[in-house]
């Protein structure tokens, strides 16, 4: 790991710690972006890999279908926890937050799951074990996980949504 992607690495646990630890630090919008680019980073994650013939076109397709799904259903969230009247200006407002996912346990475990996938596929053609069954089992799991995590919003849909009141 060179010096650079050390630093970087830091500062974003360095972020996550201050915004954990420190109330003052956390914001509505930060709240929001973060989900957002988490889901952003794995699917160019996903897609280029997927185009570099490391990754199956449909593990790719069933975790952006995934993560395209939980935005549709945060957007639809907003709106229905939007005071009326409701209004552009301030459904697009990310400093007035309505509500807030809680992730559940196996959706962070794809989280975990997908990156480790992403780590050995990219290590695949360099330790050339691109036809690995190993591999074929990680994205089996991937795939399981990400199934899991989509029924497990689906089926707790209304415990992971917690609305904030004024």
């Amino acid at each position: 790991m060179t010096f650079i992607k050390k630093k970087q690495n830091f500062y974003f646990q360095l972020d996550g710690f201050i915004a954990r630890n420190w109330a003052s630090q956390k914001s509505a919008l930060g709240s929001a972006l973060d989900p957002l680019a988490d889901k952003i980073l794995i699917s160019i994650l996903y897609v280029s890999l997927t185009y570099a013939d490391l990754i199956p076109v449909p593990l790719t397709y069933m975790i952006i279908s995934r993560d395209v799904m939980l935005i549709a259903a945060v957007f639809y969230v907003r709106y229905r926890t939007l005071p009326t009247p409701r209004t552009l200006s301030k459904y697009f407002n990310p400093c007035y937050a309505t509500a807030r996912l809680k992730p559940t346990f196996i959706s962070k475990v794809n989280t975990a799951v997908q990156l480790i996938l992403v780590a050995a596929s990219l290590a695949a053609p360099v330790f050339n074990y691109a036809d690995s069954i190993y591999l074929q089992i990680l994205w089996c799991c991937t795939a399981f996980t990400t199934g899991a995590s989509a029924y497990s919003y689906y089926h707790y849909g209304r415990k992971t949504v917690q609305v904030i009141k004024d």
